[in-house]
């Protein structure tokens, strides 16, 4: 009685704080439905679900376990977890969610509470199914029970039922009810298969196509609640009627995010983005390949998936280059901060490395595997270490990350990493200019009509950079934003104004056409051992009525003499132009137009070298910092670290600066 009556006073209070807090109206995840453009044609998704084969395996039909293995393949994965994989899964063992702690009570409003609980249902009943232990049965059968407790999946202020909770517990409980199937009672099948059926039918009512209606297919609030949808779908295909057809709606909207997932392996959200959202696409692919036996592994962007991880690490295997929503910028560099123990629990950066055993195992590819090696070697962890059981392939001879290349051009998405060596006192170095979701999504834009783009997870940086050196974050980004401004980057305001629609709320590239963000390129990159040059076309990141006729960044890097930075800018009125360097914490004016940022250990020196008259500002960096979900601009503001301000004289035309960096 007294938890029923907690559970409606936090309840009331939720729904009234999102009230107090309106949604963004500038940011559409999942469905967006617009009936001015309704067709008197199917939608597309209908002709998917028609053509598309998303068939439960005839020798499936009746087995449980069947969704990701069978009784026969939980055999041989025993064998693995006492030989071959012995120390990977002992590993796993430690960590059971189930056994460490009880999952939440309802409501379990909290940030990710839910997920959590479909984790580690997950997690517990695979590894009772490989272990045995009665402790681990009744654990999974607790969480069980947990999830079907929770009368919302997800949070009752935003999306209730359709979004990311909903994936995660989809998820759990339906493997779990498949793993567990023949240990469970007739009255505990009953009861999970009930919930499974009202929570599917919600959220495939949800998904359904109709006229009109476009998704953010790119978009893991698109993605992840799919990918539970499948699971479910699988896990009970012969025992509910309309399950065959979960399965076929997640069959088609995952055509549509492999097709528009990233070519090149970038992750265009930010890495933070990439340790959450990934790991589904890689979970759908095995569920579906498993269950109907198609496979549609062999995408581009999951080859390439290994040097993302690998180029975004920054040499201490810590931190990263934390382009677009990534962790909090300063404050987690240097573990301070609410958020810093969920990136970095233990004081390891929660990496998900293992999903490139994976992609290695699929590939045969020993680079991903060694990249995979190499962050193990670091101390990273993953959020399911389980799957390293099913994953994980010694054959596949792994190529030492130090016989990597140690940089790579992202040219779909225009970014580009350098640094001098694998080590830890290695000098690194990352550069960006490119529209958001890369040059591949300004075609697919005009064949994929059920497409929108969400794109809030990218920040408007055009032109800017991220340097590090001897052991040290020099100079970069500014984390995670509830409302993204390019003032939070090493690039340019014109009067004060950065790119795109910054500052009306989560999404700055909402209401910007495509065509124009495609325009953002790099022109020109030289990359050698001891010489860098990168040349790139920044002007179509700013709005026409900023003025901006060209704006042309130079960077360059020499092992001996440093960074230099030259920009060419030519307006058709005259505005202000402003130059922004960051630094995680203070900046001291050396005089002459000099600043040191750094500590005694490392010091990255900046001297003005053009125009010879400036103003200069050291400034606090105000981020508002993300929100409630469906709130995420509504959060508060947080300082993180300084930035440095060096502007033109008054309003030009035309303008040179020319900037030295030197360690």
């Amino acid at each position: 009685m007294v938890r029923d009556l907690i559970a409606l006073l936090v309840i009331s209070f939720l729904l009234f704080s999102s009230r107090s807090f309106p949604q963004d109206r500038y940011e559409t995840l999942g469905p967006k439905d617009n009936p001015a453009r309704a067709s008197r044609r199917p939608h597309p998704l209908e002709e998917l679900m028609r053509t598309r084969h998303a068939t439960l395996r005839p020798e499936l039909r009746g087995v449980h376990p069947r969704v990701f293995v069978t009784e026969e393949e939980l055999e041989l994965l025993r064998q693995r977890a006492r030989t071959t994989h012995r120390e990977l899964w002992q590993r796993a063992l430690s960590q059971v969610r189930a056994l460490r702690r009880d999952p939440p009570p309802a409501p379990a409003q909290e940030r990710r509470a839910q997920n959590e609980v479909g984790i580690g249902i997950a997690e517990a009943a695979f590894a009772y199914r490989i272990e045995g232990d009665p402790r681990l049965l009744a654990a999974a059968r607790k969480y069980m029970e947990a999830a079907v407790s929770y009368d919302v999946w997800g949070y009752y202020y935003n999306k209730p039922n359709v979004d990311l909770a909903a994936g995660h517990l989809l998820y759990g409980l339906g493997w779990g009810y498949d793993l567990l199937y023949h240990d469970l009672t007739e009255k505990e099948r009953a009861r999970y298969r009930d919930k499974l059926i009202k929570q599917a039918r919600l959220l495939f009512d949800y998904y359904k196509p109709k006229p009109g209606r476009t998704y953010s297919y790119s978009q893991n609030h698109v993605f992840i609640p799919i990918a539970g949808l499948a699971v479910a779908a699988y896990a009970l295909y012969d025992e509910v009627e309309d399950a065959p057809e979960w399965a076929r709606l997640a069959r088609a909207i995952y055509d549509r995010v492999l097709a528009t997932y990233t070519p090149d392996g970038y992750y265009y959200e930010g890495f933070e983005y990439w340790v959450f959202a990934t790991p589904w696409i890689i979970h759908y692919l095995d569920a579906h390949r498993h269950a109907t036996g198609e496979d549609l592994y062999d995408q581009p962007g999951l080859r390439a998936m290994h040097k993302y991880v690998a180029h975004t690490m920054l040499p201490s295997g810590r931190d990263i280059f934390d382009f677009g929503d990534a962790f909090e910028g300063p404050l987690t560099r240097l573990r301070r901060g609410e958020d810093h123990q969920r990136t970095h629990p233990g004081g390891h950066l929660l990496s998900n490395y293992n999903l490139l055993y994976a992609t290695a195992a699929r590939f045969r590819d020993g680079e991903a595997q060694g990249v995979a090696e190499w962050l193990r070697k670091l101390g990273q962890l993953n959020a399911e270490d389980f799957w390293s059981l099913i994953w994980y392939d010694p054959t596949v001879q792994p190529v030492p990350i130090e016989k990597q290349a140690r940089w790579h051009y992202f040219t779909d998405h225009e970014v580009i990493y350098w640094r001098s060596g694998w080590s830890k006192e290695a000098v690194a170095f990352a550069f960006k200019c490119g529209p958001p979701e890369g040059h591949h999504a300004a075609e697919l834009l005009k064949r994929f009509s059920d497409w929108h783009l969400s794109s809030g997870h990218a920040h408007p940086d055009a032109g800017s950079f991220i340097i590090y050196a001897k052991g040290r974050y020099l100079t970069g980004d500014s984390g995670y934003a509830g409302v993204p401004l390019t003032a939070h980057h090493n690039t340019a305001l014109v009067d004060g104004r950065g790119q795109a629609r910054e500052g009306r709320g989560h999404d700055a590239f909402s209401g910007v056409p495509y065509d124009l963000l495609n325009r953002i390129r790099i022109l020109e990159a030289k990359l050698g051992d001891k010489e860098v040059v990168i040349r790139a076309d920044v002007t179509s990141a700013y709005m026409p009525e900023l003025d901006l006729l060209r704006f042309e960044r130079e960077f360059r890097f020499s092992a001996e003499g440093g960074f230099r930075i030259i920009d060419t800018l030519q307006l058709a009125k005259a505005h202000v132009i402003t130059e922004l360097i960051h630094a995680d914490e203070t900046i001291m004016p050396l005089g002459d137009d000099r600043f040191a940022i750094g500590g005694s250990d490392a010091k990255l020196i900046v001297s003005v070298e053009e125009p010879k008259t400036v103003r200069f500002r050291i400034e606090p960096n105000i981020v508002i910092a993300a929100g409630l979900p469906g709130s995420v601009d509504k959060g508060e503001r947080q300082e993180r670290g300084q930035r440095l301000a060096i502007s033109s004289a008054g309003p030009v035309r035309d303008i040179r600066f020319a900037l030295s960096l030197k360690l």
